[in-house]
């Protein structure tokens, strides 16, 4: 599972990797930037939170854009950009590498007013499987859940 985490004062990659029991080179490639570059506070990034790996890795090709993706993949292309960490005025380039759900399984990205039952009812999941397929639920706005397709 990946979540999107909000860059704080003083952070590092080094100091988000270590939080997140990732490395570094995990966090350049999910994003997209160089090691080097600066993180700024209020900056968002995806984070893997969990050993799964519940995405794949495509890499953007000269001549493909965010909606293409989407639309190729069967995603919703707003919750390709969130999962991402793009805006959908941000431009992708060949070679970046981007995260789409693995076959087979679908992603919800929870909102402001979300419950555990409303969560279950719009992912039409019981609480077994949709615990399988993450390891914590804390129902903050911009979690990204997983779930099976059925």
């Amino acid at each position: 599972m990946y979540e999107i985490y909000t860059v704080k004062e003083q952070d590092t990659l080094d100091k988000i990797a270590e939080e997140y029991g990732t490395t570094v080179g995990v966090l350049v490639q999910i994003k997209g930037f160089g090691q080097d570059d600066v993180l700024l506070p209020g900056n968002r990034i995806v984070v893997p939170v969990m050993r799964k790996q519940p995405y794949q890795y495509y890499t953007v090709k000269k001549g493909d854009n965010m909606y293409e993706i989407a639309k190729k993949n069967n995603i919703d292309y707003h919750l390709l950009l969130q999962l991402n960490g793009l805006d959908k005025d941000d431009y992708i380039y060949p070679n970046q590498t981007i995260m789409l759900p693995s076959k087979g399984l679908k992603v919800y990205l929870t909102q402001n007013d979300d419950t555990l039952d409303s969560i279950l009812n719009k992912m039409n999941v019981s609480l077994d499987e949709l615990m399988k397929e993450n390891n914590k639920i804390y129902l903050r706005p911009e979690q990204i859940l997983i779930f099976r397709e059925k």
